[in-house]
């Protein structure tokens, strides 16, 4: 990991932390494994609050949008939940993508 990749994890926490001083709710997402081809790393984190506000990324396109109508379920709920995406090599140029690839993201309520 990068410094600046550091930094923008901690800015990430930092936004989470300062969120729920102020009595938000608030959950945060955490890629947690990658096979094959990932945007983002282990370890990259989402955070979002009650209002739909987020800050971050684990992903893109539609697996980020995915990842935050589940965030919003764990607030809600406050059930963590275990994701994962994946496109198989096979079908990876079917929706736009050069190589298949899977990620799996951590959701969880924190405060």
């Amino acid at each position: 990991m990068g410094l600046a990749e550091s930094f923008a994890e901690q800015d990430e926490l930092a936004i989470a932390e300062r969120w729920m001083s102020e009595g938000k709710e608030v959950a945060i997402a955490t890629v947690v494994s990658t096979w094959g081809s990932a945007p983002r790393p282990v370890g990259s984190h989402l955070v979002m609050d009650e209002e739909g506000n987020f800050e971050g990324s684990v992903s893109g396109g539609c697996v980020e949008g995915a990842v935050v109508t589940e965030a919003l379920d764990v607030i809600s709920s406050g059930e963590s939940k275990m994701l994962e995406f994946g496109v198989a090599d096979e079908t990876a140029w079917e929706v736009g993508l050069s190589c298949g690839g899977k990620i799996r993201v951590y959701v969880e309520r924190v405060g």
